[in-house]
């Protein structure tokens, strides 16, 4: 079982117990996440593709945490200016946990 969804203006391909860091969710751990904007359904050897999404297919998961990435950072120079500028920056993701793919 395979499915491709869309979140957080990002794609993602999941199939069931598959763990991953998506954009933040504003919902509490432990709740259980439904995803409708599924692109690429592939269940039992057939292949669904949406246009632009699969009628009807859903998939659930259960949020595990919230956390901040790793620290980027973003620093600009112009040359014989005396321009710098150092700035950095954390995403903030959840982690969730793929339960099940419902067609």
């Amino acid at each position: 079982m395979l499915a491709v969804i869309k979140t957080g203006g990002k794609q993602y391909m999941v199939s069931p117990g598959d763990k991953i860091k998506i954009e933040k969710l504003d919902k509490e751990v432990g709740k259980e996440v439904i995803f409708n904007q599924v692109l690429l359904l592939d269940k039992n050897k057939k292949l669904q593709i949406g246009d632009p999404f699969v009628k009807g297919a859903k998939v659930k998961a259960e949020i595990l945490e919230h956390g901040k990435g790793k620290k980027v950072i973003i620093f600009k120079h112009k040359a014989k200016k005396r321009y710098n500028v150092k700035k950095g920056h954390r995403q903030k993701y959840t982690l969730v946990e793929m339960k099940d793919i419902l067609e």
